[in-house]
Parts: C-alpha cells; structure tokens; sequence
C-alpha cells in the first residue's frame, strides 16, 4: 500500500497531477479543493495517498490531510458512491464541512456536490452519522501532530523548497476537546457532534470553552 508520497509536480490538469518521485511519476486523482491548495508545477509537494486497486485499473488518490483521506475511505464504502463521487463531496465541502454536514443530517449541502443526488446524499448522511464524531476528533489530533510536524515530510532533492501542506481548520482541536468534555458529562456521541458541528459553524475559530457552552445551549431540553 502507498500512503504517502512527496515529490516533484511535473504537471497538473483539472482532476489529477503528476508527481516525479525519484525519477518515478506517479499520477495522483485529487478533488478541486486539494489542486487548488497545491504548489505550481516543479514545486515539491506532499499528499497522504490511497490506492484504488481493481481487475482493469490501480489509481491512487491524493489527500492533504490523514482526516481527509479517512473521509474518502468512509465515503466510498457507501453504496453508490465511488472515487469520484467521494472527491466531488470533499471538494465542495472539505473534510471539515464534510463532518458538519453528516454530523447535522445535513443532505443538501452533501448533494451540492457534483454528481451527486438526494437519494445519494441522504444515504451518506445516514450511513456515517454515527462514524461522524470520531473524525471530527481525529481532525483534532492530526491538527495538533501536524502543526508540531508540517515541515517533517521527506525531500526528495536537496535544493527541493519545503513542500506546502493544508492549513488545519482553526479550530479542529477546540472541536476535539469539546467532543470529549461533552462524552465526559454523558452526551451521546452523534447528539455531542451534532450540537459541536452547529455550534463550530456558528461560531468560526470558537475556543474549547465557547464551543462548550454553545452546544450546551443547543443539547439543553427545549421549552
């Protein structure tokens, strides 16, 4: 299995690029969101990968992150929803809106996603509610292992510049920790994720303690 490759972009087109890795190119399927965030052609870049392997085709898949790359793998265990649909979803959302989207039975703003319809975004919606509160803590704890090693990737060449990665979203880890304060006081995980996916898009960049509250607020019996 390749997980990871880092290298030189030889070239890029509308769904995938080229990657030179040791004098071995290697054409990585990506969503839009991800070919925007990457360097130009001859820079170095780095992407968490997955294989697809099937009887008449092995395709590899490029991700910025670990959580983006665990939604795609959830994502295509889905019936009806291949690579492409998979990309199509995190391109338009991101791994971020992705998990609110699920977490918040959101299916409209899964299937504003190309290609993707209502029966489809329904689907997803109810096939990963439950997975959505362990990816958003997960989105967490890569924030913070990647903040302390966004530089470590390996260069292949010497004079290669640094390879550029996704900015994590800010606030992940609040997202994280406010998951696992609200699973402490008794919050059932999708009710928590839920309430914490609100409360974050409500409040962009929110902290541990405001998140906190602010789902508190939303979990509280109404009338």
């Amino acid at each position: 299995m390749i997980g990871k490759i880092s290298g030189r972009i030889e070239y890029r087109t509308t769904d995938h690029v080229l990657i030179d890795v040791r004098g071995v190119g290697y054409l990585v399927y990506c969503s839009e969101r991800t070919l925007a965030a990457l360097p130009g052609t001859g820079e170095v870049a780095a992407l968490y990968t997955d294989l697809l392997v099937r009887e008449d085709v092995l395709q590899l898949f490029g991700f910025q992150t670990l959580v983006e790359k665990e939604w795609h793998r959830l994502l295509t265990s889905v019936q009806g929803v291949g690579a492409k649909a998979s990309l199509a979803i995190l391109g338009t959302l991101g791994p971020d809106g992705v998990s609110r989207a699920i977490a918040l039975g959101d299916w409209n703003a899964v299937k504003a996603a190309k290609g993707v319809g209502p029966k489809i975004a329904q689907r997803v919606v109810l096939d990963l509610k439950d997975k959505a509160p362990s990816v958003m803590a997960m989105g967490g704890t890569m924030a913070q292992a990647q903040g302390e090693s966004a530089a470590d990737f390996d260069v292949i060449e010497p004079a290669a510049a640094p390879a550029k990665t996704a900015a994590s979203p800010p606030n992940a880890s609040a997202q994280a920790e406010a998951l696992s304060a609200l699973a402490n006081l008794g919050y059932a995980p999708g009710d928590a994720a839920g309430a914490v996916a609100q409360a974050a898009g409500e409040q962009e960049g929110a902290d541990t303690p405001t998140l906190i509250r602010a789902a508190l607020k939303l979990l509280a019996p109404k009338g």
